[in-house]
C-alpha cells in the first residue's frame, strides 16, 4: 500500500494483450493493487503504473496492523478511508455502467477527475472505447465549447 504524495498512478489489469485501465490515482490518495484481505498473496491481478514522476510512502500492511492493534483511533482513520475509497469505487461502478461513450465521459468530466494529466489511451481504455471515439468526443465537446463562446 502506498500514499500517494505526488503524481498520477494508474491501475489496470492484462487481458491478453491489452491493458485496460481500471482507476486512476492522483495526489493524497492511498492507493495499491487489488488483494483478498484474507489471502496473504504476493501478487494481484492488477499492476500499477506511473504515468508522472511521482512520490510515494510505503505503506507496510504489517504496520496497519500493528497500529489498529494498538491504537484504537487508527480504526477510525482506517474506516474514513475506506469510505473514500468506496466512494471512488462506486463512482467507478457508475462510470462503466453508462451504456454510450458519451455519457460515460460526461460523468467521468462532471467529477473531480482531472482528465488532462492522464494519457488519452489510458482514459479511452478506462471508459471502455476506442481511442478513436474520445478522440471524436473531446472534439465535439471543444467544438460545442467554441460555439458557445461565439
Amino acid at each position: 500500500m502506498y500514499f500517494l504524495v505526488k503524481g498520477v498512478v494508474r491501475g489496470f489489469i492484462k487481458d491478453k494483450k491489452k491493458d485496460i485501465s481500471t482507476w486512476f490515482g492522483f495526489e493524497n490518495q492511498i492507493i495499491e493493487a487489488i488483494r483478498h484481505p484474507d489471502q496473504q498473496s504476493n501478487h494481484s491481478v492488477e499492476y500499477l503504473q506511473a504515468l508522472e514522476d511521482c512520490d510515494l510512502i510505503r505503506i507496510p500492511y504489517a504496520a496497519t496492523d500493528f497500529l489498529h492493534a494498538n491504537y484504537p483511533e487508527a480504526n477510525v482513520i482506517a474506516r474514513k478511508i475506506l469510505e473514500t475509497q468506496y466512494y471512488q469505487a462506486a463512482e467507478r461502478s457508475i462510470i462503466a455502467r453508462i451504456p454510450n461513450a458519451l455519457g460515460r465521459y460526461l460523468k467521468l468530466e462532471s467529477t473531480a477527475f482531472d482528465i488532462d494529466r492522464v494519457p488519452q489511451r489510458y482514459l479511452a481504455s478506462y471508459l471502455g472505447m476506442r481511442l478513436e471515439t474520445l478522440s471524436r468526443i473531446r472534439n465535439r465537446a471543444v467544438d460545442q465549447d467554441l460555439k458557445m463562446l461565439a
